[in-house]
């Protein structure tokens, strides 16, 4: 396939090399199992068990949409990740890895999927994030790169994320003809009512060509000293004149960010099946 060439992917990279900082906090208002609990302590939030790990509901919800290939972006001591998903049998998803070296940020993650990626586009998401497997399908499904913007309302509705969580969450700007603009993190008062209603959020759901990798390569550090795949995105529009895709979609994510999130997510998920 020719780089940059988009054309349905059924390739999808998943950020899970984060230090789990959150999950790893004490909380002592949260309902855990034993096994729940030593899993939060780890900080590997992709492993938290609601019977089986968290992760094999996100990789079910990719394969309903039609992905078939999955790659895995870890950090290099993320063992259990590798020994689970490593042997893991399955036959409707190829697992495969990359390492990234240093926890940089989120585009120096995708950057790490490069050589994966084998010159073809790819859906990139969260390892801690469960998306409506129609909202993966849509975004699969592009003719070009793009993102789902997520309707507030409709967050705060169907996921486990209280409008208070919401309304800190990066809002999405969208212009003509569904085309993304940019993202605005935290947004103020002023800037959402500039962007008016409904408000539409980014949960960090994108689709890529093989030109975000030369975007990696060239953004600065944010103010933060990472590197972020927002960044990289709005390089990809405003410097290598991508046109992005703003998939408005009214449903809900479930986050799996700390403790406290943990019996909201198991209620949600409890009963699901899972076909890999």
């Amino acid at each position: 396939m020719a780089e940059g060439k988009i054309n349905q992917t059924t390739r999808a990279v998943i950020l899970a090399a984060g230090l789990g900082t959150r999950m790893r906090k004490a909380d002592d208002g949260a309902a855990l199992s034993s096994d729940q609990a030593a899993a939060a302590e780890s900080g590997v939030k992709a492993l938290i068990p609601i019977d089986r790990p968290f992760l094999d509901y996100v990789l079910h919800a990719l394969a309903e949409a039609g992905f078939t290939q999955v790659c895995l972006v870890i950090g290099p001591d993320h063992h259990q990740l590798r020994d689970y998903y490593g042997t893991l049998k399955t036959h409707r998803l190829s697992i495969g890895f990359a390492v990234q070296p240093k926890p940089l940020g989120t585009a120096s993650a995708v950057a790490a999927a490069e050589a994966w990626a084998s010159g073809e586009s790819f859906v990139m998401i969260n390892s801690d994030n469960y998306y409506p497997i129609e909202a993966l399908r849509q975004l699969r499904q592009l003719s070009g790169p793009g993102l789902v913007a997520f309707e507030s309302a409709a967050m705060i509705a169907g996921g486990n994320i209280d409008a208070e969580r919401v309304s800190k969450f990066a809002a999405v700007e969208i212009g003509d003809e569904g085309r993304f603009v940019r993202i605005h993190e935290k947004p103020g008062a002023a800037i959402i009512r500039l962007l008016g209603t409904p408000l539409y959020l980014s949960m960090n759901c994108w689709h890529f060509s093989t030109k975000v990798f030369d975007a990696c390569r060239a953004i600065a550090p944010s103010l933060r000293g990472e590197y972020e795949v927002t960044d990289a995105a709005q390089y990809c529009v405003d410097q290598l004149h991508e046109t992005f895709t703003a998939v408005r979609f009214a449903g809900g994510v479930l986050d799996m960010s700390s403790r406290n999130d943990i019996a909201s997510v198991s209620a949600k998920l409890k009963g699901t099946p899972v076909e890999l």
